[in-house]
């Protein structure tokens, strides 16, 4: 009944839009709890860097990325059809994006090569995977990484180790509450940050602008 009743207004974006801003006020939120700090880090970085000037691609995008901004252009790919370990597009980004990906590739390091042979000199990776969480397969799960070893895969791959921002957050709550199930963030979930638990570990590595483009 309440459902029934509600679905017209569901449909409309300028209601869902509301709603979602009155229950952010009363401590509601969507995003999963072992994500938030690293979104509201690395939003604060595009932020900086004049998002809507951006050609960007996503690997295997969500809605997390292009809800928040209104990028140059927005592409996103998804296994199978392309396979990010094998495939490269024939075209060149001013920032990709792998959201919780890595973890679930057989060959992290052909992708982060393939990666980088995307990238436009100058552009931006980001790169967040998990470490303290449950074996999760979709469809398989792979790898896990601290921040010092996501910056030797980073470098594997060929970005320059100075050119590589590490990042990493978690604590012993969010990660006894998620032993079972995704928890959503709310006002009453802590944010502070234990660095011996890190649940989400993340980097933003820059491609090397060559000397002779600088010249």
């Amino acid at each position: 009944m309440i459902k029934s009743f509600f679905q017209p207004y569901l449909a409309q974006e300028s209601f869902r839009v509301r709603l979602k801003s009155i229950l952010g006020k009363v401590g509601f939120d969507t995003t999963d709890w072992l994500r938030v700090v690293m979104y509201g880090r690395c939003f604060e970085f595009i932020r900086g860097i004049q998002p809507e000037t951006l050609n960007v691609l996503e690997i295997s995008g969500g809605p997390q990325w292009r809800r928040t901004f209104n990028f140059g252009s927005y592409t996103s790919t998804q296994f199978p059809d392309f396979d990010i370990c094998s495939e490269a597009l024939d075209r060149e980004f001013d920032l990709i994006i792998a959201d919780q990906v890595f973890e679930h590739l057989p060959w992290p390091m052909r992708a982060g090569r393939n990666v980088y042979q995307m990238l436009r000199p100058g552009g931006y990776f980001i790169i967040a995977t998990p470490f303290l969480v449950r074996v999760h397969d979709v469809p398989i799960d792979c790898s896990r990484w601290t921040k010092q070893g996501l910056s030797y895969l980073l470098q594997e791959c060929g970005f320059q180790e100075q050119d590589i921002k590490l990042d990493a957050w978690g604590n012993r709550k969010c990660l006894k509450a998620n032993l079972f199930k995704w928890r959503r963030y709310g006002w009453y979930r802590s944010l502070a940050n234990e660095p011996n638990f890190p649940i989400m570990v993340w980097a933003i590595a820059q491609k090397r602008v060559a000397e002779s483009e600088t010249h």
